[in-house]
């Protein structure tokens, strides 16, 4: 009972703490947005009744409605191509020889400046978004697969050959069990990667879905919707993000507590 109140007496303390740094942070933003640094920059207040008022009238609803499809797509291609690609890689010599460079290079690359060839290959279409979204999360979902397979432990390894274990049930009951940690951590930066890919690609591709409010607030100077905008991609990307991070501590709580 003693560790119980522990945990819930840590968890309260980090929930206040966190709490005081977005009271913090909103609380600088309000101060510099009051004292006049740019008109280009509202205080927090105007942002929030923006972001109340465009929750209200349905702009948001109908933003989403156009940025959710791509976005679901690549992000499904995403996971499910980087996890096969990154498990191969590590698994076949000779595919890490010709797929992670590959992969390197698409990390390192600057996508804004890809953007331009595929809109020029797909023109101005969801298959562009989506393919701007793969670009950006595949490689880090792979990545990270590919060091959880290399990262399992030598002595598991060893002790599978000595119990005359196969190949396959060495992937399957002690590699992949190994790099499962590893491998959802790829999956939270692949879902950070897709959603910098939807709003990149729909701000230098096509001016849709919450691209669109991004530019037509911010051409007809409506600064707070446009922030507002903005706060509503990293509200939805932060719950997207916990609530992997709560499946992921439910999925391996016995990990965790041993």
């Amino acid at each position: 009972s003693e560790i119980n109140s522990t945990k819930v007496g840590s968890k309260a303390s980090l929930i206040l703490w966190r709490l005081f740094s977005f009271f913090l942070a909103f609380l600088i933003w309000e101060i510099a947005g009051r004292s006049d640094i740019s008109i280009a920059f509202p205080p927090f207040s105007d942002v929030a009744l923006a972001f109340t008022s465009m929750i209200y009238s349905g702009e948001f609803t109908k933003a989403y409605a156009d940025s959710l499809p791509p976005l679901l797509i690549g992000l499904s291609i995403t996971i499910v191509g980087g996890v096969i690609i990154g498990i191969s890689v590590g698994l076949v010599r000779s595919a890490e020889w010709f797929i992670m460079p590959l992969l390197i290079i698409f990390q390192t690359a600057p996508v804004s400046a890809l953007i331009p060839m595929l809109t020029y290959i797909y023109g101005i279409s969801d298959t562009a978004k989506v393919v701007a979204i793969v670009i950006l999360g595949m490689p880090l979902v792979a990545l990270n697969s590919y060091k959880g397979i290399q990262a399992t432990n030598p002595s598991l390894l060893e002790m599978s050959k000595s119990f005359l274990a196969s190949r396959v049930d060495t992937i399957f009951f002690v590699i992949l069990p190994s790099a499962q940690k590893m491998i959802f951590a790829g999956l939270r930066l692949g879902v950070s990667g897709a959603f910098i890919g939807i709003v990149l690609a729909e701000l230098l591709i096509t001016p849709t879905g919450i691209g669109d409010l991004i530019t037509y607030n911010r051409f007809i100077a409506r600064y707070d919707k446009m922030f507002a905008t903005i706060v509503s991609i990293l509200v939805i990307a932060a719950l997207t993000l916990s609530l992997m991070k709560i499946f992921e501590d439910w999925l391996f709580a016995s990990e965790k507590h041993q």
